[in-house]
């Protein structure tokens, strides 16, 4: 085979989840460098508070992983609707109705069951709450012919709606101003790692961050052992790769867009967890707080997948803590300059990355295949 043959060859799995996302992150800080500079800020000042802020302190790591978590269960939902063939826009308003389903459970049964019971039971809540908001979408997309993305739109604003709906005429209590349910029972709140650390001896500050950040990497473990160790998952990524050839395998289209989508507004549910039973202790408004459109960019920066997803999770977090730091400390940033960086990483992890894979996979495997070429000659 020839160098120039080499050059059009695909990139392997270990460059696609990993070098990729580096080499998109490194363009992508590039370019949001240029435009600080144009600013007339310092980038080198900006990029080193924003580091020293996510992951500096063991509270601002804290932070970041409390983040890194919520970007987890939507990144990864994202993932598994793509791998079905499927774009999920609809992870905002499944976290939504999954962060309703917890709520529920925890308000219906935390005052009268213990701890071991209600969290397990608030974890199946919110998964089956959000299994459940996603499956219609996929319905109506594999048996009615509505588009995925257009349904899963839609129902992100229904799911505001209800959730705003059912929260001042059934679950506010009566006599509040506040939009929010009641406190939860002690039993129906997940521990902070704080407490967890400081029960073993280890002096950690407070924070958000709570036991979610455990269900988030086992969440990511057994998607991978799902879509890549499994037959359901096998099959689920034969209909994504190509529809008809999977039909003609026997595997039925249909039956993988609902179980695609039912996976994936699971996964999307689980932010309740981390949200309402880890941080708030209460049914609240805008507790995914744009999370599931979040998700999306940490999907396409993983690369779909879980380890991908893992790292790219952690970046965003490290760009809301950072960049809230970063807004605090260095006169004329703003937040909207963060926004802008995070623009630039969905960019060059998105659309541009599709420029600059063939021409790393031009210099990978044209190098690769000449030096062959050599040692056979």
């Amino acid at each position: 085979m020839s160098a120039t043959q080499g050059a059009t060859a695909p990139l392997p799995r270990w460059a696609d989840v990993a070098l990729m996302p580096a080499i998109n992150l490194l363009v992508a800080l590039v370019a949001a460098g240029v435009v600080v500079a144009l600013v007339g800020q310092s980038p080198w000042e900006v990029l080193s508070v924003l580091i020293r802020g996510a992951f500096g302190t063991p509270r601002g790591l804290s932070y970041t992983l409390y983040y890194a978590t919520t970007f987890t269960f939507t990144g990864l939902a994202v993932a598994v609707a793509f791998h079905g063939g499927l774009f999920n826009i609809g992870g905002e308003g499944q976290a939504i109705l999954g962060g309703l389903g917890t709520g529920l459970v925890a308000l219906w049964l935390g005052p009268h069951l213990p701890a071991v019971v209600v969290l397990p039971l608030m974890l199946v809540g919110g998964a089956l709450f959000g299994m459940v908001w996603a499956a219609v979408p996929a319905y109506l997309q594999a048996y009615r012919g509505s588009h995925v993305v257009i349904t899963t739109i839609m129902f992100n604003f229904l799911a505001s709606s209800l959730l705003v709906y059912l929260l001042v005429n059934t679950l506010k209590p009566p006599g509040s101003m506040a939009v929010e349910s009641k406190s939860f029972a002690a039993s129906a709140k997940l521990p902070a790692m704080h407490e967890l650390l400081g029960a073993v001896g280890i002096e950690w500050p407070s924070s958000p961050l709570n036991l979610s950040v455990v269900l988030a990497l086992l969440a990511a473990g057994a998607v991978y052992l799902f879509l890549w160790r499994s037959r359901a998952g096998y099959r689920l990524r034969a209909v994504g790769s190509s529809e008809g050839a999977a039909a003609y395998a026997g595997i039925e289209p249909k039956h993988q867009v609902l179980i695609a989508m039912g996976l994936s507004g699971a996964l999307a549910g689980l932010v309740g967890m981390n949200e309402i039973a880890g941080v708030a202790g209460r049914l609240q408004l805008d507790f995914v707080g744009g999370a599931g459109f979040t998700g999306i960019a940490v999907a396409l920066m993983g690369r779909n997948h879980p380890v991908g997803i893992l790292l790219a999770s952690l970046l965003f977090g490290a760009l809301f803590q950072g960049g809230a730091e970063v807004a605090f400390e260095v006169p004329g940033f703003s937040r909207d300059m963060v926004v802008t960086l995070q623009g630039f990483i969905v960019l060059f992890s998105g659309a541009m990355a599709y420029v600059i894979a063939p021409k790393v996979a031009r210099l990978l495997f044209g190098r690769v295949k000449v030096q062959q070429g050599a040692a056979h000659g």
